[in-house]
């Protein structure tokens, strides 16, 4: 010590930290009243700015005391030098973790508010975050005094040993970005695989993706095999999509009749069943002389891929109650039996279905 230590100093010191600690409390419940204004706006961007000022200022202001306290203090120069570097890191660390909590919070908003970016994929959070507390780490290590240059030499070359150790999850993590960055797979859309897996993708990691099926089980799928799966997405480019429903009546029915009382099915299906497209144009085509009915398809209009179980459902019991009302019959799959010695044949076309529970020929004993 250059002096010996004072009743003054003391006192001095003690002013600057209660200072610092006071404008510390002071400021942190100014961020707090701002923080309640910034909620009332439309805006969340001023929400995240106020988040990162109500860590960083207080903490800033209580260091200015703390090293106005030390500086009031008869310290050498060792001990000085070292709790200016201590407070120096404190500030820098609390700078550090703030910045990256900003940052992927601002990203994760981003991404929330447009459906052409991955939406809640933490992929991108994750690695925003990382770089930022490793650049963080590496200012704390410069201002120790201590080189960094060795230092990113030795990551450089390990880096080549560690990829070859993690090649499947870097792999995974390569795949995971491509994913995401060609906007294929975005979260909350429905997807089926090749493989069949099926369902609504909840998130994409940096190693997986994760799919909720339609019975709310969870299925994983390494980013890896989902890049190289044929995938079919329900939701690109357009969410809505159309049905078919596969109908046959009677080959004495009048199909202008059965054409016109489907369509009035249609279109009140389409208006009055939650998760149906009102502005669907109903269609009705004709396509198949099958062996006892005349074969058409239904065209539907969903909103999205889980509607179509509910307005399938709805549409097939309105159907069915108003053929009957109009007195079109929906006949049921019929054969001629012949009969021959030793054996009962049913004689069929070839490339025919057999209806379930069916025979084609069975022998008489």
């Amino acid at each position: 010590m250059k002096r010996e230590l004072t009743v003054d100093d003391l006192v001095v010191a003690g002013i600057a930290l209660a200072v610092g600690l006071l404008a510390a409390v002071l400021l942190r419940m100014l961020m707090r009243w701002l923080g309640r204004h910034a909620d009332r706006t439309r805006w969340s961007g001023d929400d995240v700015i106020v988040d990162a000022l109500r860590t960083v200022v207080p903490w800033s202001a209580f260091t200015a005391g703390a090293a106005a306290a030390a500086a009031a203090l008869p310290l050498t120069r060792t001990v000085g030098h070292n709790v200016n570097q201590t407070l120096t890191v404190l500030l820098i660390a609390v700078t550090t973790l703030t910045t990256a909590r900003v940052v992927s919070t601002l990203v994760r908003t981003v991404t929330q508010s447009r459906s052409a970016v991955a939406g809640s994929a933490t992929i991108f959070v994750n690695i925003i975050r990382v770089v930022i507390v490793a650049l963080g780490f590496l200012v704390v290590l410069q201002t120790l005094g201590v080189s960094i240059a060795p230092m990113l030499t030795a990551l450089g070359v390990g880096g080549l040993a560690v990829a070859l150790a993690l090649q499947d999850t870097l792999a995974n993590l390569f795949a995971g970005i491509h994913i995401l960055a060609s906007k294929t797979v975005q979260p909350g859309d429905y997807i089926r695989l090749s493989s069949g897996e099926e369902g609504y993708v909840e998130d994409i990691n940096w190693r997986q993706t994760t799919v909720r099926a339609l019975s709310n089980n969870l299925v994983v799928i390494p980013n890896g095999e989902l890049a190289k799966s044929n995938m079919t997405n329900f939701m690109r480019p357009e969410q809505q999509l159309t049905i078919l429903v596969q109908v046959g009546v009677a080959y004495d029915s009048d199909l202008e009749h059965v054409e016109r009382v489907t369509i009035e099915v249609v279109a009140e299906v389409m208006t009055e069943i939650t998760g149906a497209v009102p502005d669907h144009e109903p269609l009705v085509r004709f396509h198949t002389f099958g062996d006892s009915r005349i074969g058409f398809t239904v065209i539907l209009g969903v909103g999205e891929f889980s509607d179509q179980f509910r307005i399938k459902h709805e549409f097939i019991k309105r159907l069915h109650r108003r053929y009957r009302a109009e007195g079109i019959r929906i006949p049921a799959p019929t054969r001629t039996v012949a009969l021959q010695q030793g054996a009962v044949v049913i004689p069929q076309q070839r490339g025919a279905e057999v209806e379930p529970g069916e025979m084609t020929s069975a022998r008489l004993d």
